[in-house]
């Protein structure tokens, strides 16, 4: 993996990371999240439009097939992300959802595009497993904790970030969207499939707004920039090298929802944080 590639993933942990916080600060509804599209399309509209006018890019009927699914996973992504955090603790979602995602998604770049990861890269896999399952505790207390549901979605959010992850690489890649513009057409689909909830619920919108702008404006602006950055890193490397660097996040989200929102269990969350870190390094590295 180059070191270019390497910097744009590492940043955009950060801005992943954050905007999670945000969300989570906020208790994203789907009111939110249309606000949150709307932002991302309209602060990014130029930028595709400077690409389109100056690059003139020529994908084809392709193209649109490849955003119009995007939009699906990337809509389904959000809705079971932010309900695993409405129904748990920032620093259980995040890291599971995160870590099992470019596990799953591995796996099926071996068996997609015909990667070959090292017995490091598979030391690093299972690192992630244990970490998880170490993060999460001892089983039977999910229950009694009320976290089997957030667990759950956590989960179900995985399974999306490694569809979209291989789908994601294949459109620019193969049928060679720009990043950026491809992006800015998810979003706008995005925005476009929950408007029907924006009609029927306009009280829910314009109150969300009023009570969470500042998140809605950081969740908007950072999602986006940070999923082009992965974007423009898996023009050029494989998948099994960007999914699981870019997860350095879990450490940065584990932070945030002990520190910030003093969510608990700081040691026993923090040796799972970690050991998934470095699970996703060794891959990474593999």
């Amino acid at each position: 993996m180059s070191l270019f590639a390497l910097g744009l993933v590492l940043i955009s942990a950060v801005f992943h990371a954050t905007w999670n916080l945000l969300a989570k600060r906020a208790g994203a509804d789907t009111a939110f999240l249309f606000l949150a599209y709307v932002i991302g399309a309209i602060v990014f509209a130029p930028f595709a439009i400077g690409i389109l006018v100056i690059a003139r890019p020529q994908p084809g009927w392709p193209a649109l097939v490849f955003v119009m699914v995007a939009v699906g996973l990337q809509t389904l992504y959000f809705a079971t992300l932010t309900a695993g955090y409405r129904a748990g603790d920032l620093s259980l979602v995040y890291p599971i959802a995160r870590a099992s995602g470019p596990l799953l998604a591995t796996i099926g770049a071996i068996t997609v595009f015909g990667e070959r990861p090292t017995p490091v890269a598979i030391g690093g896999a299972l690192a992630i497993v244990a970490g998880a399952l170490f993060l999460t505790g001892d089983p039977r207390a999910l229950r009694r904790d009320g976290a089997a549901l957030a667990v759950g979605f956590a989960l179900a959010t995985g399974i999306v970030i490694a569809l979209y992850t291989l789908w994601d690489k294949t459109a620019v890649s193969v049928v060679l969207i720009p990043p950026l513009l491809y992006d800015w057409s998810t979003v706008v689909g995005q925005a476009l499939v929950v408007t029907p909830f924006a009609l029927r619920h306009r009280d829910a919108v314009p109150e969300a707004w009023t009570r969470h702008r500042g998140a809605v404006l950081g969740v908007g602006v950072l999602s986006r920039l940070a999923y082009i950055l992965v974007l423009t890193a898996l023009v050029v490397s494989p998948v099994s090298y960007v999914a699981p660097a870019r997860e350095i996040g879990i450490l940065i989200g584990a932070i945030l929802g002990t520190r910030v929102l003093a969510e608990g269990h700081v040691m026993r969350r923090g040796i799972g944080a970690a050991a998934m870190v470095v699970g996703v390094l060794a891959l990474a590295l593999g």
